[in-house]
């Protein structure tokens, strides 16, 4: 990378001297730039035009999967990190039937045809919206939606860097077609019923979901726990949530699924992942993942193969009372609370023991 150098060039035949001057935060100076010096205006202009096509056309950005962070020097300014593209198929992703062709129809659908809708005056750039109980399959519905578009810019913001939601719009304007993943949004996008105080980050959201035109083949991909919590505007104003789809807690044959998804290779018996699944209400996926683990683990600590009744243990161990906040953290349902005893049984229990207190109190009289 140069941090100081001058290039002499010819662009369409005017010769042009460029100074380039790297950034400097540690001195203040948070941004590249670029000193021109030409003959005339014109060479300038032509400069410039070759400049920023280029730039777009060759962006190291372009086509990759990226997230933000700060720098030491100043935590607002938005450096790239790269990421892996994931690859999860299609199989792997279990959902109610239709939940997932929805989502696919409204993120991929809409870029592949996007020469058809611009021909027709259709607007391209949408906004969907994912929620459900912690573990249900929502940040994998997003790995996959990134592995099933190889080539489109994405920006994943979760936790810290979700605070650069107006440098990630900027650059999938500048790199279109392009994915903005918003994971957690309720951090920063909670009613403002509930909260006191401004929220800088919230406005910024919502300028980013409305700054972009219509025909800019973005789309944000919002994720919640907490639908219930989030800022009405987000779906009040048309064009920043079209689309709202819940991820569920899996059901019965959900959870066969997942539970033979995550058992993989294992050898165990279709019947003892059948009978796990059925005992397992309200397990998620994150849920059957850690099953599979702890059987895994169970059978390594004995020095030999899973069986079936290393599932069976590692189930029993997770559905116990002991368990209960094991099962919360990995988005299972807690179960049913205890059965408090009825007012019958109260009055019975108070009945038997005055009258244990009435025969102790005669044979002491006696």
């Amino acid at each position: 990378m140069v941090s100081f150098g001058v290039r002499l060039l010819t662009v369409d035949g005017h010769p042009v001297a460029v100074l380039q001057r790297g950034s400097r935060p540690e001195f203040n100076r948070q941004n590249a730039r670029l000193e021109i010096l030409a003959v005339d205006e014109a060479g300038s202009a032509a400069f410039l035009s070759a400049l920023r096509r280029l730039m777009l056309e060759r962006s190291v950005l372009r086509g990759q999967v990226l997230s933000f962070s700060g720098n030491q020097y100043n935590m607002g300014a938005a450096g790239a990190d790269f990421l892996p593209r994931p690859e999860v198929p299609v199989e792997d992703v279990i959902l109610p039937p239709g939940v997932l062709d929805e989502i696919l129809r409204q993120v991929v659908g809409i870029g592949s045809h996007r020469r058809a809708l611009r021909a027709s005056g259709q607007h391209l750039k949408r906004g969907i919206l994912l929620y459900g109980p912690p573990g249900t399959g929502k940040t994998l519905t997003v790995r996959h939606l990134l592995s099933a578009t190889p080539g489109v810019t994405a920006v994943v913001l979760a936790g810290n860097s979700i605070v650069f939601v107006t440098q990630a719009a900027e650059l999938a304007r500048a790199m279109q077609p392009a994915i903005v993943v918003l994971e957690d949004v309720d951090l920063i996008a909670e009613d403002r019923s509930l909260t006191q105080g401004p929220q800088p980050l919230l406005f910024a959201m919502l300028d980013a979901l409305d700054g972009l035109e219509g025909d800019a083949d973005v789309a944000f991909v919002l994720t919640t726990n907490r639908v219930d919590v989030l800022e009405r505007a987000l779906a009040d104003r048309p064009g920043r949530v079209d689309l709202a789809v819940e991820i569920p807690l899996p059901d019965a044959a959900a959870r066969r699924r997942l539970f033979e998804l995550y058992a993989g290779d294992l050898p165990l018996s279709s019947e003892a992942i059948r009978v796990a699944a059925a005992r397992a209400d309200g397990a998620t996926g994150a849920f059957a993942k850690e099953l599979m683990r702890r059987t895994v683990l169970l059978a390594a600590e004995a020095g030999r193969p899973p069986r079936d009744e290393d599932l069976a243990e590692a189930l029993d161990a997770l559905v116990s009372a002991r368990g209960a906040l094991t099962r919360r953290l990995l988005g299972a349902s807690p179960g049913p609370p205890p059965v408090p005893p009825s007012r019958t049984s109260t009055v019975r229990a108070s009945v038997m023991m005055h009258t244990e207190e009435g025969h102790a109190l005669d044979r002491a009289r006696q």
